[in-house]
């Protein structure tokens, strides 16, 4: 095959980015529940015939691995000459659908040209709950996945455009607030539909050929540009080692890395970690490991290099099943977000080692609160679900940020106004946590500190958290950030700080529920 045409190439590259990014934005506006159309809690992304990623909307990088392993269940399951034009498929399951947790919904839907399969569209939504035994399906209390929601392997869920009532009906069944899950599962299907037209008229503008030789271009191009960014780093092997606050046992639970630079490749090695939670829902999927691997690695080597799978090619990442960062079934996931941003640390550690010491400190992960009860304006039933973001680590280059989700994280704060208009509850004081970040020449972001007073009889709460035992630690002689915590009723005789974990707390009316979230660590010792 000819070389592409360079202006060409940019030009396809640009158009699948903006199809990326529009799939992700119908889907925002079309959707449900605040989860989705105020916070965002969703992704999208475009792969070839091959199943590679060509195009990922900007949006929550942990998403991605998620969407890799559909594509590759689907891939597993259903030959393409078994699919048709309108199909979509949908899962969740992170041992049997390439999912990462219960609670995010994918659907892929292949794009037709001249009736072979050209391409894949694809979204990912969080649904605010999908069942299980906590309303919100998340807690890092949870011991299984049964006990996370329903668990959904690869389905066709569309048929030549026509939704299978049978696995809606399923997935409704299964949620305490299934009006929100059919409307959000809408909003889906449609941002599909919107992104396989898109993709559909790029391959009717341009002959098939032109078009596949531009997307060989452009991966190879990204390809070439993160080698040379890994090819400046010295060959060496660093170490870090990071732990979560709680693992079986109540012992702290060990992540280890050994980052091998060499032959301009990067090898990512976290064999040494520890053995899968057994009593806790921290365990995170590979896959889920592989998308906090890129976002950083990306981040930190080169961050305008266009987010495709042309650099994937110059990281190898090992893992063992049976072990925290690789468990095998039955084991509970649900809270793989919060421990991820442990894991983006130990990652950032080890890769500031081979950049001679240039990175950022440890970060605070967000907290996840989920309030639920009776809703006495409709007579049903609220799910609020709301991961309230940290303070990220101070950095070589200046201060960390404010009041952010860290490393892969990325959905953003449900305002208030639209809160109180959806749920019986009363933010009451939302601000930066002023201090919570490490000092140092350059200190830490800061955390939130933010107030919910319940309204309404029947309302309970489930926490899960991170770093409310160990800090955020400093690098360089820089401080550490503070450690988060829960309260109830805060500078009241009723006072009293909350376990780091909950189910299903009783909140009564006028209970005011206190959020502290961790500060990030400072950098270099202060002036």
């Amino acid at each position: 095959m000819s070389r592409p045409d360079p202006v060409l190439t940019e030009v396809v590259a640009r158009y699948l980015a903006l199809a990326a990014e529009e799939i992700a934005a119908t889907l925002v506006a079309l959707a449900f529940s605040p989860n989705i159309k105020e916070r965002a809690d969703c992704s999208s992304a475009i792969f070839d015939a091959a199943g590679r990623v060509v195009a990922q909307a900007n949006r929550i990088p942990i998403h991605l691995g998620s969407m890799i392993g559909a594509i590759e269940a689907i891939g597993a399951k259903y030959p393409a000459a078994a699919m048709a034009p309108g199909d979509m498929f949908l899962a969740n399951d992170p041992f049997n659908g390439g999912g990462t947790h219960l609670p995010d919904l994918n659907l892929v839907a292949p794009v037709f040209v001249d009736g072979t399969v050209v391409a894949f569209v694809a979204n990912i939504a969080h649904h605010a709950d999908v069942g299980g035994m906590v309303p919100g399906s998340e807690s890092a209390l949870c011991t299984s996945i049964f006990q996370e929601g329903i668990r959904i392997p690869v389905v066709r869920v569309l048929r030549g455009g026509t939704p299978d009532p049978d696995i809606l009906d399923l997935v409704l069944l299964n949620s305490r607030t299934p009006e929100e899950r059919m409307g959000d599962l809408q909003a889906q299907f449609a941002a599909n539909r919107v992104g396989a037209e898109r993709v559909a008229g790029l391959f009717a503008k341009y002959p098939r050929a032109v078009v596949e030789g531009c997307i060989e271009g452009f991966l190879a191009a990204t390809g070439q540009r993160f080698a040379a960014a890994v090819a400046a780093l010295p060959d060496g092997s660093h170490e870090a080692e990071e732990a979560l606050d709680e693992g079986d046992a109540g012992q702290p639970a060990r992540l280890h890395l050994r980052l091998t630079v060499g032959g301009g490749r990067l090898r990512f090695d976290f064999t040494g970690s520890a053995p899968q939670l057994t009593g806790s829902s921290r365990n995170v999927p590979r896959k889920a490991v592989l998308a906090v691997v890129y976002a950083v690695a990306k981040s930190l080597l080169d961050p305008d290099v266009p987010p495709n799978a042309g650099y994937y090619d110059a990281i190898e990442v090992v893992t063992r099943p049976g072990t925290l960062l690789d468990p095998v079934a039955p084991a509970a996931v649900g809270t793989r977000a919060i421990t991820c941003g442990v894991l983006g640390d130990l990652i950032v550690a080890a890769m500031g080692r081979a950049l001679g010491g240039a990175g950022m400190a440890d970060s605070g992960p967000h907290h996840l609160v989920i309030l639920s009860g009776p809703d006495p304006r409709h007579g049903g039933v609220f799910v609020d679900y709301e991961t309230i973001a940290g303070g990220s680590g101070g950095r070589g280059r200046g201060p960390g940020m404010d009041a952010v989700r860290v490393h892969a994280s990325g959905a953003a704060n449900l305002p208030v106004e639209a809160l109180e208009n959806a749920y019986p509850l009363r933010v009451e004081r939302y601000a930066l946590r002023q201090g919570s970040g490490g000092d140092g020449r350059n200190r830490g972001g800061h955390g939130v500190v933010r107030d919910w007073r319940v309204l309404t009889e029947g309302v309970t709460v489930s926490l899960s958290s991170e770093r409310q035992r160990r800090p955020a630690r400093g690098t360089a002689g820089g401080g550490d950030g503070a450690t988060g915590a829960f309260l109830l009723n805060p500078g009241t005789e009723r006072e009293r700080r909350l376990p780091s974990a909950a189910v299903d707390l009783p909140l009564a009316p006028g209970d005011v529920l206190r959020v502290l979230t961790p500060g990030g660590g400072g950098f270099g010792k202060a002036d």
